[in-house]
This record gives structure tokens, C-alpha cells and sequence, in this order.
């Protein structure tokens, strides 16, 4: 697997939170020759399975989220939407090009003030969301009849390089992830499995985390590893939880998450010489780990984490070389389960 070209190609789809269907065929694309068989269930979450040969062996649930965050239109005014957001920060939007999903999509700017026309004191203030509309240079009457009420609004963000290793685009939250899973899945091809292993791709975490929990609870897996994103270093951080891009796997330690298997991971991670942190989180987690760990009866969940600069913006920024080691690791974790006693 080319992994910036997987990386480019989730990237691009359109999934806002609540309707991930344009990212399902190319993530399922890019599971299916690594899995035995690849589905969607009625919440829309792609559920992929690889079946080992023991017929009572356990499975594990590895995760990522395929939404993304964005906007929804709710009103229309002389030409130009109205919206809320889906997990966006309004400090971002003036002047950010969006893509509004209707068919075909449209593409829109974000209303924005030249300073030559607004007051001193007003010039160092955010805009709030209520004060800001999206342009799609379409006349009162065209706007309400092309971008009904409801219409999803994403980003308008072309992937691109940066240096020998950083990738910048919108969407790594979480779809970098996913990559990570099908790179995992990739190492494991020609292995032969303790357990069953079930890719789960789920939707809606950005706002509820839904997609996950009903998932969990019809696969019913003995252990979930839960990729998501954590915070990079930028030049506006401060160094509390935060780790370099390049620094490897950020491996969950917290109430919420099973020791056993963080201090597993920590192992295997000096062991076979992968670059790590340990990232400690004090309550929740804020990713489908906080859900999938109440299911049933209760399933013993670790969150293994990629490093990632600006968070939900349009400009998401990943390190190739920290994909690559998080793959490593969860694969070296499913290796690891040789007996049915450590599931």
C-alpha cells in the first residue's frame, strides 16, 4: 500500500458527520484485499472481517472514524446560507472555501469583512457563526431551490506534500486512521491469526460517537483498539500532552482505558523498537473508546494515537513516517495474542 495515496484519496471524499456514504466505497476499496469480507451496516458504519481458522477464537475490534467535521445549512438570505457547525471552529471560517454537497456539489466561499470596512476595536474579534454566511454566487430564488435546508457543508482542501514526510489535507481526523487499519491489515496478509480481527470504520463520532457503540455491540469483540488523532506540537501549543509529528504512536494510559493492554503496548513497542509516547488521559477520552468500553457487559478498550497539527481545520497536518509506526505496533499487538487466554 502507497500510504500518501490512500491518505489523498480518503482525504478528498466527502463524509461530514451524520452522512459518511461518499467515503464508503473508496475505504471499502481499500480494505478488501486484506479482508475476507466487506459490509455496511444500517447506520452506515463499513464493518470488515478476517476470520482465523479456530472457530471459538475471540475478536478484536480495531476502529477509526470515517466522518469528518463541517457545517449544515439551516436558512437562506438574499442568495447566501445560512449554517451551523458540525465540530468546526468559527475562528477559522472567514474567507475558507467550502464545499457545499449538493449534486452536483457546489463550491462557496465564507463571507468575510475586508478590514477597510469595519471599526478598530472590531478588527482583533472573531466573527461569530450567526454573523457569517456562505457565498455560492447564486441569486436568492437559485440558492433555495439547488441547497435545500439540511444540505452538509465540508471543506474545499487539495491534499498536498510538505517536506520529505509531513502531509497536509483536510480530513486526517480521522481518516489517517483508517490508512493506519488497512496498513495493519496489509502487515498481516500473509500471517496466520489467533483471533478474528473486525475493521471498523464508524461513523457519526464527531458529534455522538453512535456508530461505534451500535457496532460494538453486534460484533461483540473480547478487546477493541480504538485510532484516533491527538495533538502535535505547533508553534501555539503548549508541551502538556503534546508530542512532536515524527515521535511515533501516542499509546492512551487513563480510567477509561484497560491497563493491561496499554502496558502491553508499551511493551511491545520497546521491544520491537517502535518510537512512542505514553499520552495520559485524566477522564475521558473524547473518541469511541469512551462508547465502545460501556457495551455490554463492559470490553476492554486501549486508544493508540496519531500525532496530528491543527485539528479540524482545513489544513490537518500527519507525519508518513508516524502512520507507519502506529500500523507496526497494532500489528505486532495481534501477533502477540497467541493463546485464547490473552483475549
Amino acid at each position: 500500500m502507497e500510504l500518501q495515496n490512500a491518505l489523498f484519496a480518503l482525504s478528498v471524499c466527502i463524509g461530514p458527520s451524520g452522512a459518511e456514504q461518499g467515503v464508503y466505497e473508496t475505504a471499502a476499496a481499500l480494505l478488501k484485499p486484506y479482508v475476507d469480507d466487506v459490509t455496511q451496516d444500517v447506520m452506515g458504519n463499513l464493518i470488515a472481517l478476517r476470520t482465523c481458522e479456530n472457530r471459538n477464537a475471540k475478536t478484536i475490534l480495531l476502529d477509526a472514524h470515517l466522518d469528518e467535521v463541517g457545517l449544515i445549512v439551516t436558512d437562506h438570505e438574499n442568495g447566501f446560507l445560512k449554517f451551523a457547525d458540525v465540530g468546526v471552529d468559527p475562528r477559522l471560517l472567514p474567507g475558507l472555501r467550502v464545499k457545499v454537497c449538493t449534486e452536483p456539489p457546489l463550491r462557496g466561499i465564507i463571507s468575510c469583512l475586508p478590514p477597510h470596512v469595519t471599526k478598530p476595536e472590531e478588527r482583533d474579534k472573531a466573527f461569530s457563526m450567526e454573523e457569517l454566511r456562505i457565498d455560492c454566487g447564486l441569486g436568492a430564488e437559485e440558492a433555495i431551490r439547488r441547497v435545500p435546508v439540511g444540505t452538509r457543508v465540508v471543506y474545499d482542501t487539495k491534499p498536498f506534500r510538505m517536506g520529505e514526510k509531513a502531509v497536509c489535507a483536510k480530513s486526517m481526523d480521522d481518516r489517517a486512521c483508517f490508512v493506519i487499519l488497512c496498513r495493519v491489515m496489509e502487515l498481516l496478509k500473509d500471517e496466520t491469526l489467533p483471533v478474528n480481527l473486525c475493521v471498523l470504520g464508524s461513523v457519526q463520532e464527531e458529534f455522538s460517537g453512535l456508530g461505534a457503540v451500535v457496532a460494538a455491540y453486534s460484533m461483540m469483540p473480547s478487546q477493541a483498539i480504538v485510532v484516533d488523532v491527538s495533538f502535535a506540537t505547533a508553534p501555539d501549543t503548549k508541551d502538556d500532552g503534546c508530542r512532536k509529528l515524527g515521535s511515533g504512536p501516542m499509546i492512551g494510559v487513563g480510567p477509561v482505558l484497560n491497563r493491561a493492554m496499554s502496558q502491553k503496548l508499551q511493551k511491545l513497542a520497546r521491544e520491537k523498537e517502535i518510537p512512542f509516547s505514553r499520552e495520559v488521559i485524566r477522564s475521558w477520552t473524547g473518541t469511541n473508546a469512551d462508547g465502545i468500553q460501556m457495551s455490554r457487559e463492559g470490553i476492554p478498550v486501549s486508544c493508540v494515537s496519531l500525532p496530528l497539527r491543527y485539528m479540524h481545520t482545513p489544513v490537518e497536518v500527519i507525519d508518513l513516517q508516524d502512520v507507519e509506526n502506529c500500523a507496526k505496533l497494532i500489528a505486532e499487538y495481534i501477533l502477540s495474542l497467541k493463546e485464547e487466554s490473552e483475549c
